[in-house]
């Protein structure tokens, strides 16, 4: 059974392969999210390359990004057959690739095709189906318009709803102001859990630090981070011991950077691989501590080159220490 008491947000473009492994050795029990992956990406194209990840990352979800109940049945098979834990339907992006496509946060005006497509995605699989969505687009703005949505989606058999608390301006807004722009309103989650109690509710949205998700914890039944657990990745060093009652699996950063080291090594050997591929997502790792600065301007200027090796991180380490 996962538990969801902390999860990171899928992250269109940041939450990779590389970026869960390195998330991994901060948290043993933090729940994982893939990129959202499109049904078209995973049935016309390099179903492999989308699907792969290291055994280290489990607990992890793939998030789908469709509008196919078929489609979507036939990616959940595939993701329980590569071993996924959970898989998830992305009603919450806004962009207009999405829309485009007529899935994401626009699906949030056709609740039965959702529950449709939830449906079809829980007959497939027997791996727990969630759903992320936000708590209305547009002029989708009552919270009779948010319970609606959630209970016709329950009757799919949903369980598990994770929330971000902020609405959707499909029209105006574009993605990054869709994140920060329209208020966050907790209010209106902490009330879904009150009134539909048997479902697990998780709180998505401006929540930045453990402190903050301990406060969530208090109301809902799990809390998700976003772009801090990106930009300031050692947030989630402490979330074991803090939210599930477990050991750190680390205790400095530099135990960290050593844990990557035979990593980048290992992808390197990879065809078409670059140190950056990996290094990319680690540039925050320091952020606060003395020598952050030259930490970030090394990988930066030298994990990026051709000829780049896995000594990139141990130099760059060494500039942090001294």
């Amino acid at each position: 059974m996962i538990d969801r008491r902390l999860s990171v947000a899928p992250m269109l473009d940041w939450t990779d392969r590389h970026c869960r492994f390195f998330h991994r050795q901060l948290t043993r029990r933090t729940l994982l999210y893939t990129e959202m992956i499109t049904t078209g990406a995973l049935l016309f194209g390099d179903a492999e390359r989308h699907l792969r990840f290291n055994e280290a990352e489990h607990p992890l979800a793939l998030q789908l990004g469709g509008s196919d109940p078929a489609a979507l049945a036939s990616c959940s098979k595939l993701a329980e057959a590569r071993g996924y834990d959970e898989i998830n339907l992305n009603v919450g992006c806004p962009s207009d690739r999405v829309q485009n496509g007529a899935f994401g946060a626009c699906l949030m005006a056709t609740p039965l095709l959702v529950a449709d497509c939830m449906k079809a995605m829980l007959d497939a699989v027997s791996v727990p189906v969630t759903i992320k969505h936000r708590i209305g687009i547009d002029d989708m703005e009552s919270y009779d318009e948010l319970a609606h949505f959630v209970g016709t989606v329950a009757a799919s058999g949903c369980r598990i709803f994770i929330i971000h608390a902020r609405k959707a301006w499909l029209q105006g807004l574009n993605p990054k102001q869709n994140r920060e722009i329209p208020p966050l309103q907790y209010g209106q989650v902490y009330r879904l859990k009150q009134e539909f109690p048997g479902l697990e509710i998780i709180i998505n949205g401006g929540i930045e630090t453990l402190d903050q998700a301990e406060m969530h914890l208090a109301r809902v039944d799990g809390a998700m981070i976003g772009r801090a657990a990106y930009q300031d990745p050692w947030l989630l060093a402490d979330a074991d011991r803090r939210l599930f009652g477990a050991e750190n699996p680390v205790s400095s950063r530099a135990e960290v950077v050593e844990a990557m080291i035979p990593y980048l090594a290992s992808h390197l050997e990879e065809a078409g691989s670059k140190a950056s591929h990996v290094t990319r997502h680690m540039l925050g790792l320091f952020n606060g501590q003395p020598g952050a600065r030259r930490w970030r301007r090394h990988l930066s200027e030298h994990a990026v080159r051709k000829d780049a090796g896995a000594a990139v991180l141990s130099e760059a380490l060494h500039l942090v220490a001294h």
